[in-house]
């Protein structure tokens, strides 16, 4: 692993009387102005940028006037659940007589909008469908359900193929001809904006004149969740959504059912980050979907019951146990898988089966083999009828959609289908394919990476000083967020004496540091360490990758270094 400064302009931005570090940090993530940093609701990007947006609200105002059922079609994930979640709740608000939701059980129905959950869809006797989160690339369910006599209105974030669905409108910031700015939008992101511009056009049809106008953002603890859970880029609009989404819910103001997950997960909501949607919330959320059915979930945030909430976190939380202990079971099978390969034959882009592994976790598995071995990586798993499923994640740099495409287009037969965005996506394909996808993906890698691409590293900004190791910067650092992806959390490295080192829980390395001058201690503590090489009590000087964090106990707030990479110095 290498530990790498990050890029600064050449030239600071002004931004306003921030502290030099700040400045810097930020400047480094890409911020040019003061504005952007500017976390309210009046600056996000207005909602008429979208293409598709005058079409859908029609649709949806007719709905409302003509009491028609609505019925909302998502995905299992935590973006899809918390989608599903909004726009039900949202279009309540804003006067639906009839709205319900479905979220087809990925182990029967798989991703999207198929003609088959269709089939399902009309059991409802819906009126007008509304998939979130999918169904830009549901062209035959799309199909299906205007054979069927129902309206459709596809709102999606994912990348479209070469044919857009026939669905009645539209809403997709990476549709083509949308000027919308930012393509970093989630599905919980879209539909929220719909939602948004519906109020808009009731508004301004004399609808609350006579009533309150609803408040949806009430909404945005949810949409802050699904955004950071979906790994989507935290560009300036998405960071307005999440911070207000953080807000909420450090004010006490959350869904019941967030709140209870939290408290599950004994996590204090007056001191949560985004780092905390995205390991704490999230996780628990997108348990469901991946072993179970994602209802519960969504069940979960719908609730205004606390108790019932509750019940139904504790569930959540236990599911997320049994996937934890299912993948530590896969990881060891695939790290078996690799063992086996000389170092030098290692494939650019892996690809890895088994037909034991769990459909739903092979996502968390080619992330995990992802972060091991630092190339684009895909896991199979057996799907039924001679077919495999596949999620593959990637690398910076390496865009893993557009790869498949390339794969596909070179070798027409071996890829059933596949959908995703630059950093996820997932496919099928017939099982004896396999060794022959298995080498055109690794050829594709090959052809866009070189082996030193393939070498893990970290991105720094700089090292602190001794008097830089204190409270008020910690509290200042953790809210200047929000933190995530595409404007990461602020790493600084440095070389510490090892002072004491011990393990804590299975695999966390907990220390005592010195400064390298010896005149400040400090706690830290480590993650997931190899337990082959710590702790080892012959070593004394260590060079870290940290971000500086609070530690909380018994009421004490101390400084604490979270350790994101740890070597003998």
């Amino acid at each position: 692993m290498r530990i790498e400064p990050r890029e600064l302009p050449a030239v600071l931005p002004f931004l306003g009387d921030l502290p030099p570090l700040l400045t810097r940090l930020y400047a480094a993530r890409g911020v040019q102005s003061v504005e952007e940093l500017d976390k309210s609701l009046a600056r996000l990007i207005p909602y008429q940028q979208l293409k598709g947006i005058d079409a859908a609200v029609d649709l949806l105002v007719t709905a409302l006037d003509q009491r028609q059922r609505i019925l909302i079609v998502g995905d299992f994930d935590a973006d899809g659940a918390t989608a599903s979640t909004v726009g039900l709740l949202g279009l309540r608000l804003l006067g639906a007589a009839h709205v319900d939701y479905l979220v087809p059980n990925r182990f029967e129905y798989g991703y999207g909008l198929t003609p088959e959950i269709v089939a399902v869809a009309l059991q409802r006797e819906p009126q007008l469908l509304i998939t979130v989160d999918n169904g830009i690339s549901s062209v035959e369910g799309v199909a299906a359900a205007k054979a069927a006599g129902l309206q459709v209105l596809v709102t999606d974030h994912h990348l479209p193929g070469h044919e857009l669905p026939a669905a009645d409108a539209i809403v997709n910031p990476n549709q083509p001809g949308c000027e919308f700015p930012s393509k970093a939008l989630a599905g919980v992101g879209v539909i929220f904006y719909v939602l948004m511009a519906l109020r808009a056009r009731l508004r301004s049809l004399g609808r609350y004149e006579t009533r309150p106008q609803p408040n949806i953002g009430e909404l945005l603890d949810l949409v802050a969740l699904g955004s950071v859970a979906d790994v989507v880029p935290l560009d300036a609009n998405n960071r307005i959504l999440v911070h207000q989404g953080l807000e909420r819910i450090r004010a006490g103001r959350a869904r019941p059912g967030l709140k209870a997950i939290l408290e599950v997960a004994k996590r204090d909501h007056s001191r949560i980050t985004s780092t905390d949607l995205g390991f704490i919330l999230g996780p628990r959320l997108n348990a469901a979907g991946r072993l179970d059915d994602m209802s519960l979930g969504i069940e979960c945030l719908l609730s205004d019951d606390a108790s019932a909430a509750r019940a139904m976190a504790a569930q959540l939380d236990e599911l997320n146990q049994d996937r934890k202990s299912i993948e530590q079971g896969m990881q060891r099978e695939a790290l078996a898988q690799l063992k086996e390969l000389p170092v030098e034959s290692m494939p650019f882009g892996l690809c890895l089966f088994d037909a034991d592994w769990h459909q739903g976790v092979i996502g968390i598995l080619a992330s995990r083999l992802k972060e091991r071995y630092h190339r684009p990586t895909i896991a199979f798993a057996d799907a039924g009828e001679g077919m495999l499923k596949g999620s593959a994640r990637s690398v910076p740099g390496f865009h893993i959609r557009d790869a498949l495409d390339a794969v596909a287009a070179r070798h027409p037969q071996l890829i059933s289908k596949f959908g995703g965005h630059a950093m996820a996506a997932g496919l099928s394909l017939p099982e004896q394919n396999f060794p022959a996808f298995a080498e055109a993906f690794d050829e594709e890698v090959r052809r866009q990476l070189r082996e030193e691409d393939l070498t893990g590293r970290l991105l720094s900004d700089g090292t602190l000083a001794v008097e830089e190791f204190h409270l008020e910067l910690a509290r200042a650092l953790r809210h200047a967020g929000p933190w995530g992806q595409h404007f990461p959390e602020p790493m600084f490295h440095g070389v510490f004496e090892l002072v004491e080192q011990r393990i804590v829980g299975e695999r966390h390395l907990k220390v005592v540091l010195r400064s390298e001058c010896g005149s400040l201690k400090l706690d830290g503590i480590a993650f997931g360490i190899d337990r082959e090489v710590w702790p080892n009590p012959t070593i004394r000087w260590v060079e870290l990758a940290y971000k500086l964090d609070l530690n909380e106990f018994r009421g004490q707030e101390t400084v604490q270094l979270m350790i994101a990479h740890i070597e003998p110095r």
